[in-house]
Formats: C-alpha cells, structure tokens, sequence
C-alpha cells in the first residue's frame, strides 16, 4: 500500500517528526468530527429532529471520514492505480445511495481510526530516528587560540578541539586529548553501564559526558558521525520493505480490483438471473466489498516489521531493512570469525624468545628480537601487529625505520630494516618462501611455534634475510581473551533452535580448536584466508536453509557478504561493520544476538497470527453474508475491527525484550 489516507511521511530531520506528529493530530481531529456527525445523525432520526440537522450531521461525518480517503484515490488513480481507499469510499457511497447513511459514516468512522492508529503504529516505530536525531547537539564549543568559541557543529572541521563538561552531550566522534571521565554511551551502544574515557580513547557525538571536562579533538564531520550515519541507516531500514511486504504490495491493486469484480457480479446476477430487488442486492453487494477489503491483510506487516526495527534499536541491534527481520528468523547454522568477536580482540604478546642455537650467525636477545618485529609491525593494522608495536613501547624500545613493507593475507609480512629483510609469518607464510630449504634454524622455530599453538597461542617465527643467508631469529607468541559472554550465548543459540555452530578463522587450527573447545563449537575451519571463508559459507548453505556469518566486518567482508544474513560486531560505529552488515550488534555485546533471532521468530509469529486474523475475518463474514445475510455494520464492525486488532498485536512488538 503506497499511502493510505496520507500517510505521513518518514522522518528525515529535525522538523520531520513535527510534521508526522502535526498530520496524525489533523487526522485524529477528523476522526473525532466523523464520530459527532455519524451519532449527531443517528440520533437526529432517534428524536426526530429537523432534516436538514440529520444531513448536516451525516455530511459532516462523509466528508471528515472520507477527506484522507478520497485524496489518497484521486492521487491513485493519476498513476493509475486502485487501492484500498477508493474500496471504503465506494462502500460508504453506495450505503448512502441506499439509505444507510449511518452504515456509510460508521464504515468510514473506523476506517479513519484505522488509519489513525496505523499512523500511530508506524510514528511510534519511528522513535528510533527522532530519539537520535534529539541526541544530537546543535552546537559545539571549539577552543580557538585557547579560549572557547561556540560554533554550529556543522562548521566544526577535523582536527577542531571541542570542551565538553560535566552533562553535556558531546557533540562530535572524537579522540580524547585531555581530560578524564565515564560517558554514558547506552543511547548509541545500548552498553548499561558508563565508559570510562581517558587521552587517547575515542568518543562518539550525542553520547553523555558525565563526570569531568574533556578536550576531544574532532575526527569526524557531522555528516560522517556515527550517530549520523546510524540515522541514516535507521532511515533506510524503515524504508526497506520485508518480503512479506513486498508479496502484499504486488497482491493489493489485483487484489481490490478482484473485491470490485465480485461486487458486480453480486449485483448483476440476482438483478438479471434471479430477478431479485434492486435495494436489497445493492445493499448485500456493499456489504460484501466491505467485508472483502484487505485492509487488515494491508498493515499486519508494517505494523509488526517497523515496531520490531524498533525495538532491536533500543536494545543495541540494528536491522538494515525489514527483509533481515525475516530471514533471520530462518536461521540454522551460524558461521563465527575467532578474532574480535568470539575473541576480545586485544590481542597482547605473551611470549619474545630468540632462537638460542650455537648456528646463529649474529644472534639477538629480547629487546632486539622485539624491536626488530615492532619495526616491521608497524607498517601493519592487523591485531598481532598492533600488539607486537604496543609491547615494544611499553618497554621503551627504540623501533628503527623500516621500508618496503609486503603484505601477504593470512600468512605474513616482511620489510626491510637497515641492510637486512626481516619476514615474520606463520608456518603457512615460510612454507611458500622460495629460499625455505636455506633458512636456517627453520626445523627448531617451527617445532617452537607449534608447541605454543598447543598452548593456545598464536605464534609467529621472525626471520632476517641478509643477501643469500637467511636465519631464524625466534619467535613470538600471542594470546586472546574468550569473550565473557561467549559460551553462554552460544548455549541461547541452541536453545533457540540453531543446529549447525561453526568456526572461521585464518588463526592456526591448534589455536582455534581450543577455544572451539573452550565454548562448544560444532566444528572449526582454521588458517583459512578470505576467500576460503566464502567456500565454507557457500556449503554451509548448501546443508541449511538459512546461514549467518558473525563477524569484524574487515577480513569477513567477503564472507559477510556472502552470507544469507550478515552479522557485524558495531563496536560504536565501526565503519566497516556498518556499512557491510544486514544486523549489527553496536555494542559489540554477544548477548544480544540471541536476543536478535528471538525477535526475529516473534515477528515471524506475529506475522503468522496477523495473517490469520486478517483473511480468517474476510473468509468468515463472506461466507455469513452469503449464507445468513449479515447486515452491512456487522461487516463495517468486523472489517475494521480486524484491522485494529492487527495495528495493535503489531505495537506489542515495540516492548519485546526477549
């Protein structure tokens, strides 16, 4: 249904939900003057007042109840196209032609407050977007030459440093540079408790500041915050219409033109064949196009789909669109990445052990062994890089340049480092290395990184290559910490009817066997690159109706991509998780993705008994109208009050917590 008597618009600024909440408040005024006029007429006939009361009455009720209605058709039919409307308008026309003027004012009395209450139903979905776009500041205070100017926060530039004191709201996604204190993040995040924030953490505009002044330098535009970014998804979740949806869309204009086709023939044949009165059959005929309207069928999806973005909204999971509520509810196997998402993701260097072999030509000790790798590492954004460069300056280490740094996925790295190439990569990595046969100690830091992959660990040989003469120079061993929440929402997930857990990772299979171990995991498919994953998920999907991929967003992306639903770890805002997901956990909690598919499965249900509400009252009263003849309120009652009851089964879902 495109619009049903002028359906507001969705919101799309601040001004917006004025706008929606100012045409709900003209519609609910017309409702109310359709609801005087249709008893002022009914009870101008019980008394026996003046005619002209009794029309005026029932006029005011006609034109109140059907102004929205006959709007909505004419700009219908400009395209062409026959919708709902025009059905209720016809009816309420016919009722009058007929003499039932007070069936004609009641059928559009509760068709109004259908509409009002579907308007309702669809604005209260739409908190979401108005509590974001409410959280975010007009204006930003930027220090300028140490003193503090107010400024509209769309001309505040990266690299702007803005002061942020107790209660305020910080205004932009920044980099604290002084300062400390806990921001209240639970309205972007869904996170329950403050995070503490300190130099060098990063803050997200329209989260509280709560406790000390911050100095925050600017990283983001207004336009590219995460809030801004998350309203716009929002908006385009709400805009994407669920499958369920889109079959109703395509089934509506066929569908009414049928319910048009019907009334015809209800009076032409007993007007020809039967010889019946003409009042009588007319009367039977609007009771039937009444009785027949889908309206209830129309709104049972919007109603539960939008309420249920809602709701996930509030809780931290945000779904990109109505189809993925859907889906997901068909899900039976779940592939996860390891790192960042099973996984802390703050992977911390637990071991530095140079290679102590009577062969070494040149060895190193410690501090070298790990300065040498930092050098390299530093070129690199992966997690055992970043831990390898922040154990080095932890120890004050000085880190030499390096150049000419190589990137091989899933493998290793290497660069050059004064005279030397300094490669550093697990065993995949080294057995690809053309010169393997020529690297010395290679046998020994092998058998090392294995026994410390028993452990659990991750580990890496660094190696130097000087000219024609290669040498191991040891090794490096890493470790992640299991998420807290990770073996209980994997058990959630069972219960919850997931048959198939499985594991995607390019950490080495002793590794991520153990922590496969350690939760429960079905099965794991370890030191796999990008495009191995995709592999894996093609099968999967090949044994289950529906599979989810869980992951960072990064080296997932093919795999996310690939998925029939695409599950990112947010973590406020990550870009790539946001842009790539269909389902995003924004605060990175695991918790919630059980919460996620049990929506899911509501809103499914909902939709199941929405459905049979909807055509079960359309298939009853036809079958009453032909049989026993129920008169034309009846029906008016019955149509409408289906389409109510489904509005408001659909609400119910705006409160689910799971």
């Amino acid at each position: 249904m495109a619009t049903r008597t002028g359906a507001a618009p969705a919101a799309t600024g601040r001004s917006a939900p004025r706008a929606v909440r100012a045409v709900v408040r003209r519609q609910a005024l017309f409702v109310v003057l359709t609801f005087l006029g249709m008893f002022g007429g009914l009870l101008g006939g019980w008394f026996d007042a003046p005619a002209w009361f009794v029309w005026f009455a029932y006029g005011l009720a006609y034109v109140c109840g059907g102004w929205y209605g006959l709007k909505a058709s004419i700009e219908s039919l400009q395209v062409p196209q026959v919708e709902i409307d025009l059905l209720m308008i016809v009816a309420a026309l016919g009722a009058l032609y007929i003499g039932a003027p007070f069936e004609g004012a009641m059928l559009l009395f509760l068709f109004s407050l259908s509409t009002v209450l579907e308007e309702f139903a669809i604005g209260r979905s739409r908190t979401a977007i108005r509590s974001l776009i409410e959280m975010r500041p007009d204006t930003a205070n930027v220090l300028r030459d140490g003193e503090e100017v107010r400024k509209r926060i769309e001309d505040v530039d990266i690299g702007d440093t803005v002061v942020v004191r107790p209660g305020d709201r910080v205004p932009l996604d920044g980099v604290v540079e002084s300062g400390e204190s806990t921001v209240d993040q639970s309205s972007l995040t869904g996170e329950s408790v403050p995070v503490a924030k300190e130099p060098g953490d990063e803050v997200f505009g329209g989260t509280i500041n709560e406790v000390g002044s911050l100095e925050i330098r600017v990283t983001r535009t207004a336009q590219e915050s995460a809030i801004s970014r998350l309203i716009h998804m929002v908006e385009e979740a709400q805009s994407k219409r669920a499958p369920t949806q889109q079959l109703i869309d395509r089934f509506e204009q066929p569908y009414v033109l049928g319910v048009f086709l019907m009334t015809l023939i209800a009076i032409a044949l007993p007007l020809v064949l039967l010889e019946h009165p003409f009042e009588s059959t007319f009367y039977r005929a609007m009771t039937l196009m009444v009785a027949a309207s889908p309206c209830a069928v129309i709104i049972s999806t919007p109603a539960a789909v939008l309420s249920a973005i809602s709701a996930g909204g509030r809780q931290g999971v945000l779904f990109k669109g109505g189809e993925h509520i859907e889906t997901a509810g068909n899900v039976d196997a779940i592939a996860f990445d390891k790192t960042g998402t099973l996984t802390e993701g703050n992977t911390r260097l637990t071991d530095v052990q140079p290679l102590a072999d009577d062969t070494v030509v040149d060895p190193v000790d410690q501090e070298e062994l790990l300065a040498l790798a930092a050098a390299v590492q530093s070129r690199s954004e992966h997690h055992l890089a970043e831990a390898t460069v922040e154990a080095a300056r932890e120890r004050s280490l000085d880190i030499p340049e390096s150049t000419a740094f190589e990137a091989t996925v899933g493998k290793g790295v290497h660069a050059t480092v004064g005279e030397a190439t300094i490669h550093i990569g697990n065993p995949r990595y080294f057995e690809s290395l053309s010169s393997r046969d020529t690297v010395a100690g290679l046998e020994t830091g092998l058998h090392a990184v294995r026994e410390l992959q028993v452990e659990g660990k991750t580990s890496v040989l660094v190696v130097r290559a000087d000219g024609d003469a290669s040498q191991v120079l040891g090794w490096l061993a890493f470790t992640d910490t299991i998420r807290a929440d990770a073996a209980a929402m994997i058990e959630r997930l069972r219960e919850r009817g997931v048959e198939r857990i499985v594991m995607l990772t390019g950490d080495n299979e002793r590794v991520a066997q153990y922590i496969a171990n350690e939760l429960g995991i079905d099965e794991v498919f370890a030191e796999l690159l990008p495009e191995e994953k995709v592999t894996h998920i093609e099968r999967l999907q090949e044994q289950y109706r529906a599979v989810a991929m869980v992951g960072d967003g990064v080296n997932d992306a093919p795999a996310l991509a690939t998925a029939d639903i695409s599950i990112g770890m947010g973590g406020a805002g990550t870009d790539v998780a946001l842009e790539t997901a269909d389902i995003v956990l924004m605060s990175d909690q695991l918790e919630k993705l059980p919460y996620a598919f049990a929506l899911s499965h509501e809103t499914r249900r909902t939709l199941y008994v929405n459905f049979t509400i909807a055509f079960g009252a359309i298939a009853i009263m036809v079958v009453a109208i032909l049989t026993a003849g129920i008169p034309l309120p009846v029906a008016v009652v019955g149509h409408e009050g289906s389409t109510v009851l489904v509005s408001l089964i659909g609400l119910r879902l705006l409160r689910f917590e799971g």
